[in-house]
């Protein structure tokens, strides 16, 4: 029986009947290389480039329809030689160079020479990967030919293009569904760390690439700084990367608010090396996008070295998809972020200021207090929240809901009333009510805010003002009377007796004397307001001063029949301080000894001790009332009995002494009773030479 001898298209017939339901490029490739194979009786071999042509998969058939797959690894210039023309040609193995042969897979399987053409064949979209098809050492007579390979070679493109857009669709469905499971999860969430960890590997497998960075603008500065957390584990003991402003890629792409594809990061001038220096890092390609929020650049997100092949323009769409939801989800956590700080802020000074506070909303109720109302009042937070502030918040001959009605109405006002509050338990405390009102952007008032400031402690110290300048012009009046008086009875001549005359005169010098120490006292508090004391410190030795300031009250102690004893060490080691600082306070201290003791005993101990300078004056005076302790270094404080006993002073000079001793790290601590004496004791940290 005679068989029809075979024609070109029962070939073409057979690769439609099998690749009719085929999607898969390897496997078209296959498909391709067997039934070529069978139909001519000739080794064929099929092969396409993998990513950046860096090996090819390869598939090579025999006539008898034995298959075999493999992967050749490196550039193959034969094959990359064979596609350049784009057209179907016969390649002769004869005078090829021998380098060739001898390193070519390709032209390892041919004795004479092979058939090729390129797949896909003519002019198609350029993201196809470039293939080819071998006929190894075919009869030229066949039914192949230089002439006819062609059309076979359109007829696998249009297997081919059908997949490759399959293989399209899929992977726009698998990015759309990315983008949509990461706006998902951008927006599900406030805390930009959450956000920053739920992005990073969704958007390296859509793109598939090895990193992921994102940076953020500073406002001020508009420098770059990186999310650490995405750097990876080069960048883990290194500080964050910065940028400053219009620096390498992503400052440019700040600056010009342009997206950019690089493959080649290391030609681009614009690429800043350093930070693949300092890390170790080794940046190959990248895409960067701006982030922007309305007409803002708030960062750049960049994807880095795709691992297969290049980035292309639908690499760079999908990343712009993923970026928008990114820069409004970064925006709204950090907008979160910044309110959540100025509600702790405004929260740690509502609870810490010294004024009481307290917001009462629209109904009337107190909705916060803070600890200083709570003490004003004598009543704990739980049974002023949630009530009327018109109750509990009680005035003595005013009225609270008034206040609260003017504000509402004088809501550009800042009101104040100064009045009497009334305390748990009666009592009332002056005070001064200020009162803001807190309004909506539709001009509503859903709080309003009271500021109640104690005015009894304002009162005590204006007194204290008031006893102070009153003391000082007594103190004053007194000696220039007495310097006057004199002054004028010398001037009528009643003063002739040399003795009488040298009496008054030294209490003309001895009152003089006491104005210039007030005067003193009064330029060194100055001093001391204006920080001078502690200016340029030095090392100050303490026995030279001691010697100056002791033997003088000593003696004043011993005119006044008291006893004194001292008992300074020979060899003090220096303190650092300024030296008519530590003047002023032994002076102080051991001339209130001497001044406050009527009779007894006066003791002066200073040592070393464990390297610090401690300093007891013990007496045996009118001592302190336990109730004047709290105010004893207040400025201009006096206490009652030192004023009932006609002592004179001023107010200051503990007040002086305090803030010395603390301007050079010192410490000071008093014990006092009343009618039994004092005793300071002050110590310093010594200092080396």
């Amino acid at each position: 029986m005679n068989r029809t001898p075979p024609h070109i298209h029962d070939l073409w017939q057979q690769l439609y009947d099998e690749m009719l339901g085929i999607y898969d490029e390897h496997s078209i490739y296959a498909i391709a290389a067997q039934k070529v194979a069978a139909f001519t009786g000739t080794k064929t071999v099929t092969a396409v480039a993998g990513p950046q042509s860096n090996y090819y998969d390869v598939w090579i058939c025999t006539g008898d329809g034995d298959l075999t797959q493999t992967r050749w690894q490196g550039a193959h210039d034969s094959i990359a030689a064979l596609l350049k023309s784009g057209q179907p040609e016969w390649k002769v193995k004869y005078g090829l160079p021998p380098n060739e042969l001898i390193h070519s897979d390709l032209w390892q399987l041919p004795a004479d020479g092979l058939l090729a053409t390129p797949l896909p064949i003519g002019s198609v979209d350029g993201d196809l990967r470039r293939g080819i098809l071998c006929l190894i050492d075919p009869d030229l007579n066949g039914m192949l030919t230089v002439h006819n390979i062609a059309d076979l070679a359109a007829n696998i493109t249009i297997y081919l293009e059908r997949a490759y857009w399959r293989q399209q669709a899929n992977k726009q469905e698998i990015e759309f569904g990315v983008v949509f499971d990461i706006s998902i999860a951008l927006t599900s969430s406030l805390s930009l760390q959450h956000i920053f960890d739920r992005l990073i590997d969704p958007i390296k497998y859509a793109l598939n690439v090895t990193s992921v960075s994102v940076g953020r603008i500073e406002p001020n500065t508009g420098d770059i700084t990186f999310v650490s957390t995405l750097m990876g584990p080069q960048f883990s003991k290194l500080p964050p990367v910065r940028l400053k402003k219009g620096a390498g890629i992503a400052g440019w792409v700040a600056e010009n608010r342009e997206p950019v594809i690089i493959n080649d990061a290391y030609a681009d001038r614009r690429f800043y090396s350093r930070v693949d220096n300092r890390s170790g890092f080794h940046t190959n390609s990248m895409i960067c996008i701006p982030l922007m929020v309305e007409d803002r650049v708030i960062g750049v997100l960049q994807a880095i070295n795709k691992r297969d092949g290049i980035f292309h323009e639908n690499d760079l769409r999908l990343l712009q998809a993923i970026g928008s939801p990114l820069a409004a989800s970064i925006e709204n956590a950090t907008l979160h972020e910044t309110m959540l700080t100025e509600k702790r802020r405004i929260e740690t000074i509502f609870a810490n200021m010294s004024e009481g506070m307290a917001t009462v909303n629209q109904h009337g109720l107190i909705t916060n207090t803070n600890e200083a109302l709570h003490s004003l009042l004598r009543m704990d937070a739980d049974v002023l929240h949630g009530k009327e502030a018109t109750a509990v918040m009680q005035l003595h001959k005013h009225n609270l809901a008034s206040l609260i009605e003017d504000v509402r109405s004088q809501k550009d006002d800042y009101l104040q009333l100064r009045t009497e509050l009334i305390q748990e338990g009666g009592s009332t405390v002056p005070v001064l009510i200020s009162a803001a009102a807190i309004e909506t952007e539709q001009n509503k008032v859903p709080e309003i805010i009271f500021v109640i400031s104690d005015l009894l402690q304002i009162q005590e110290v204006e007194r204290m003002r008031d006893d102070f300048f009153h003391g000082i012009i007594h103190e004053l009046r007194t000696p220039l009377a007495t310097i006057l008086m004199y002054a004028r009875l010398l001037r009528e001549g009643k003063a002739r007796e040399k003795e009488k005359a040298d009496r008054f005169l030294g209490v003309i010098e001895r009152e003089s004397d006491r104005l210039q120490k007030m005067v003193r006292q009064m330029l060194r508090l100055v001093k001391m307001e204006a920080r001078e004391f502690d200016r340029s410190p030095e090392p100050i030795a303490l026995n030279p001063l001691l010697e100056e300031i002791v033997p003088p009250l000593a003696d004043r102690a011993s005119e006044k029949g008291l006893l004194f004893h001292k008992r300074i060490q020979s060899d003090l080691p220096p303190v650092m301080g300024n030296r008519e600082t530590f003047y002023l306070i032994f002076k102080n201290l051991i001339e209130n000894a001497v001044k406050f003791t009527l009779s007894g005993t006066v003791r002066v101990t200073i040592r070393n001790v464990n390297d610090e300078i401690v300093a007891r004056i013990q007496d045996e005076g009118i001592g302190i009332p336990e109730q004047a302790m709290p105010n004893l270094f207040g400025r201009y404080f006096r206490a009652q009995t030192a004023v009932e006993r006609g002592i004179a002073g001023t107010g200051l000079g503990l007040y002086m002494v305090k803030k010395s001793v603390e301007t050079y790290n010192g410490m000071i601590e008093v014990s006092s009773k009343e009618g039994e004496g004092t005793t300071f004791t002050i110590t310093f940290p010594i200092t080396r030479w």
